[in-house]
């Protein structure tokens, strides 16, 4: 019988758990978050300055190119992370997404060694999105598989909140790069440092997750079987369905996310008229929003279930994404941030359901494996594609709102594929009982009624 984890962690135990997961998922994050960043220089440094339309779209070609790897990375660590244990494998990625970073800031430019650089740039993004493959789903799993049942949506929120938060020290770091030098300077040598801090981030980042202990609910499965995990075959026969419809709502949760963290800053600048500096002020004024967003949208997606959650967060993406595309156009300061704000209350509903979803819908022994895959799969397709996609949009449409028409037709799409979920806020996530069901989701809600 499965042991009820409500009972089996101290609170200083889920403190230490979530804070390890959180600060390295931070590491993980903010090193990714840097290239999107600095896209419009990256595309001067790295792509011919004849074509700056075409170097820019090179430039998130390349950004693209690296979530292709995502896929194989949440196969190949997932496994890995089902067989061998989580917190070995969260080291492991946050050390190569560290390194790869770190390389990125010492490559030489196009102006140095011509087309080597973009080429040297491309497979050193593609080890990013190899590590980053392995990270998210596994960083969830670990602290679900800590947190109380009736709270999990809101433990797992704090890595949801490391997510955003790196992202605006990202934003800030730039910010205060472009405020403090020359656009010459920061041409020439300014822009290297955010990828040049990785180093320190990354032997932190490392450090703390060795220092992490197994989950209960991976020792658990490893005692009732000499195998803890399933067999990537059995893993895709079995949770081809599941896998499906959580993709489907994850693609909203990818674009959305990708929108708001990484393509909105470079929107402001071309669409908006709005100098680099301001532009990343704007980002990160709304990234700190969204972190602090993301524990009552915890507390409230424990409260009311994850269905409700995921219908709430397609009707406020569906609704808002046109006032907030419009606003940002706008070209003032005051209603580009207040656009952004908008964008990213969609980003956080979606994201921290996801974080629950991804560890409650597949049982233990492929959870790390059928989550890996779903997520990376997602955000391959919607997420590594957003910002192409948006500056393809405006080019071929002529109007500057049209990606919110895609956000939009997205929210649709996760909608069917969220609510065909079952109801997961109660279930265990203990052995082979963990495995949701329509019937499991019911009952656990009832229990949870009547206690």
């Amino acid at each position: 019988m499965a042991m009820d984890n409500m009972t089996s962690v101290s609170a200083a135990t889920l403190r230490k758990v979530t804070t390890a997961a959180a600060i390295g998922n931070f590491v993980e994050w903010f090193d990714f978050a840097v290239y999107g960043f600095l896209a419009t220089i990256i595309a001067q440094q790295f792509f011919s300055a004849d074509l700056p339309q075409a170097a820019l779209l090179q430039t998130f070609a390349v950004f693209a190119v690296a979530f292709a790897l995502r896929p194989l990375g949440g196969v190949i660590f997932g496994m890995l992370g089902d067989k061998l244990g989580r917190k070995r494998i969260l080291s492991l990625t946050v050390l190569l997404m560290a390194g790869s970073t770190t390389i990125i800031g010492l490559l030489p430019t196009y102006a140095s060694i011509g087309m080597l650089a973009p080429l040297f740039l491309t497979l050193t993004r593609c080890v990013q999105g190899f590590s980053a493959g392995g990270e998210y789903a596994g960083a969830c799993a670990y602290v679900m598989e800590h947190a109380p049942n009736h709270k999990r949506a809101w433990y797992g929120s704090f890595i949801t909140v490391s997510t955003f938060s790196a992202f605006a020290a990202a934003a800030t770091i730039t910010y205060l790069l472009d405020a403090s030098l020359s656009a010459e300077q920061m041409s020439r040598w300014g822009w290297r440092i955010p990828f040049l801090v990785a180093a320190p981030l990354g032997l932190v980042g490392v450090y703390l997750r060795l220092r992490m202990e197994e989950t209960p609910a991976f020792r658990a499965a490893l005692a009732e079987s000499a195998t803890a995990h399933a067999p990537l075959s059995e893993t895709l026969r079995q949770q081809a369905g599941n896998i499906l419809r959580l993709g489907a709502f994850i693609s909203l949760t990818a674009l959305s996310f990708y929108m708001f963290t990484t393509y909105f800053s470079t929107f402001l600048q071309l669409e908006g008229h709005f100098s680099r500096a301001a532009a990343l002020l704007v980002s990160t004024v709304a990234l700190l929003f969204a972190a602090g967003m993301c524990p009552p949208v915890g507390a409230l997606c424990d409260r009311i279930g994850r269905r409700k959650t995921v219908a709430l967060t397609g009707v406020w993406v569906i609704l808002s994404v046109y006032p907030a595309w419009q606003l940002a156009s706008s070209g003032h300061l005051w209603a580009a941030i207040l656009g952004d704000l908008l964008l990213a209350t969609g980003a956080v509903l979606s994201g921290v359901v996801t974080a629950a979803l991804l560890s409650e819908v597949f049982p233990t022994r492929a959870r790390y494996t059928a989550s890996a895959i779903t997520y990376n799969l997602a955000y391959t397709i919607f997420g590594g594609t957003a910002p192409l996609v948006a500056t393809w949009l405006i080019g071929y449409t002529g109007s500057s709102v049209s990606p919110a028409f895609y956000l939009a037709l997205v929210a649709l799409l996760a909608l069917a594929g969220g609510l065909a979920l079952p109801e997961t806020s109660r279930i265990s996530l203990h052995g082979e009982q963990d495995k949701p069901s329509a019937q499991a989701g019911f009952s656990a809600l009832k229990a949870g009624g009547d206690s």
